[in-house]
């Protein structure tokens, strides 16, 4: 027997917990893109989420009996709140099982609102098992955050919100994908009611679990998941999310970090309100959606789903924000090193606006420059500069996209070492934690000499690392089969432009 979610998600008990949450226009964002956007303003909600609202359904649905036991979940922070709030007003127990690298203010908003808290593990996988452990032996009920009936049917009262708020023609909505528990229960009910409203999912090009699981036509678990939009990160989406998905989701859109980041700065545009990286994933995919449609005069709703922001992360977004909305072009150029050059360079870019110049004698004969420059024409600007740049008769390279360029080589341009022998570069990650880096050198060893390192903490769960490494050639088994044995994340990068052009001897 099929379960009917149009009767569920009317029946939810949500309300005693959540708020109906506003549907409201985003004019400065809805002129710039030529289509009427419209946010659902799930950052309002009282844990600043729409996870309470499966939580609080689950819960209610408790028998007296299950309940006086207690409630147990896992989560790296937003579903742990919704849990914790909602065994609250039921006066219930709640154990929340939260990975340690989960936010502070996630941690801290949990415990506030009453959540026993026991971090566990570097992601949610090793948070959820220990949960499931803690469950089967103490009898208490586990509160899934995406995988379960009446979870999805709380999260699809959002739906239900929508098309009473706007009764009027909706074209899209877009949706953000972790584990699949909202976007199903949405498209259960818009698909029921309103099927020619397109759902489109939003998952991160790194975390893309249910778009690479309907591609293949199963569930697949991915080997690792980006964590810049914890919130999303999940390495394996719910078995019935993704029965629902298969049936009612019309596609799903990847974006990239920086596309998250500009999209976090249009939301606060139009807003004020800053949301999480999960929380703009809505918004970003819109935006990849109408370039890659030339859509006009549509009708189309966000769900800007949470606004837990590590305010330590702001940094990062507000540094990469430009890039994402390609108002900001980083480039490597080579010049002649003789007088007049730097000059001749300057003058190629005419009144532009220099938004980083970093400039570092190589050799007798050239000279290495890494350069931000602003932008307002977007991609057909910057391809326009990079032609004037290499017309102008200097190489160069679009650095625009460059994971290395942007997180490291941009503030250690000048590095380069002369005569170094046996260099090899490699990015590192590893979870963030009071003494995680001293463990990481560590584990490294002083066997192979570090010749160059760059650490960089931008409020992410996670640390990042390049560091060179002088490996002779005969211990290079031996330092491959090392690096492995250390269980780090890494990525070697010797040949990365980069690299070549500004730290290499």
């Amino acid at each position: 027997m099929s379960t009917n979610y149009v009767e569920l998600i009317r029946q939810a008990n949500v309300y005693e917990v959540a708020i109906k949450s506003p549907l409201e226009p985003a004019p400065r964002l809805s002129k710039r893109l030529q289509n009427n956007t419209l946010f659902k303003r799930e950052d309002l909600q009282p844990v600043f989420s729409f996870k309470l609202r499966g939580a609080s359904n689950k819960i209610a649905s408790l028998t007296n009996k299950e309940a006086s036991r207690g409630v147990i979940c896992a989560s790296a922070g937003n579903h742990a709140q919704g849990v914790a709030l909602a065994a609250g007003r039921r006066g219930i127990r709640a154990h929340v099982v939260m990975p340690r690298t989960t936010p502070q203010i996630k941690v801290d908003a949990v415990r506030a609102l009453g959540g026993e808290i026991e971090l566990v593990g570097d992601d949610y996988d090793a948070a959820n098992q220990h949960a499931q452990t803690i469950a089967a032996e103490s009898g208490l009920t586990f509160i899934h955050p995406f995988d379960d009936v009446q979870v999805i049917a709380g999260q699809g009262t959002i739906a239900m919100e929508i098309l009473e708020q706007n009764p009027g023609p909706i074209d899209a909505i877009f949706v953000p994908i972790g584990g699949g528990g909202l976007i199903a229960g949405i498209a259960s009910y818009v698909k029921a009611l309103r099927p020619e409203i397109k759902i489109i999912g939003v998952e991160p090009e790194d975390a893309a679990s249910m778009h690479d699981s309907l591609a293949a036509g199963e569930r697949i678990t991915l080997d690792r998941v980006g964590i810049f939009a914890d919130g999303v990160a999940v390495k394996r989406v719910g078995q019935e999310p993704f029965r629902l998905a298969r049936k009612y989701v019309d596609e799903v859109i990847l974006v990239t970090t920086d596309e998250i980041c500009a999209a976090i700065q249009d939301i606060f545009e139009d807003t004020r309100s800053i949301v999480e990286p999960a929380g703009a994933l809505a918004v970003a995919g819109l935006k990849k959606w109408v370039t890659r449609e030339g859509a006009i005069g549509k009708t189309v709703v966000t769900l800007n789903c949470g606004a837990n922001m590590n305010f330590d992360r702001l940094r990062h977004v507000a540094e990469r924000a430009d890039l994402g909305q390609q108002r900001e072009a980083l480039f490597a150029v080579e010049i002649p090193e003789k007088p007049g050059s730097f000059l001749n360079f300057c003058e190629t870019l005419g009144s532009r606006s220099i938004t980083e110049f970093n400039y570092r004698f190589a050799n007798a004969t050239k000279a290495h420059m890494f350069v931000g420059i602003a932008l307002s024409g977007g991609a057909a600007e910057k391809e326009l500069v990079e032609s004037q740049i290499r017309q102008a008769g200097f190489p160069v390279i679009d650095m625009s996209t460059n994971e290395v360029a942007k997180l490291h080589a941009r503030y250690m341009v000048g590095g380069v070492a002369q005569g170094l022998q046996n260099e090899r570069l490699f990015r590192f990650e590893f979870p963030e934690r009071p003494g995680a880096l001293l463990r990481f050198l560590q584990a490294i060893g002083s066997r192979w000499n570090i010749s160059l390192f760059h650490y960089r903490n931008h409020g992410s769960d996670y640390g990042r690392v390049l560091a060179g490494i002088q490996v002779p050639t005969n211990t290079e088994t031996d330092f491959l089969m090392h690096l492995r044995e250390l269980k780090f994340h890494y990525v070697e990068e010797t040949s990365n432009p980069a690299y070549t052009s500004f730290l290499s001897g």
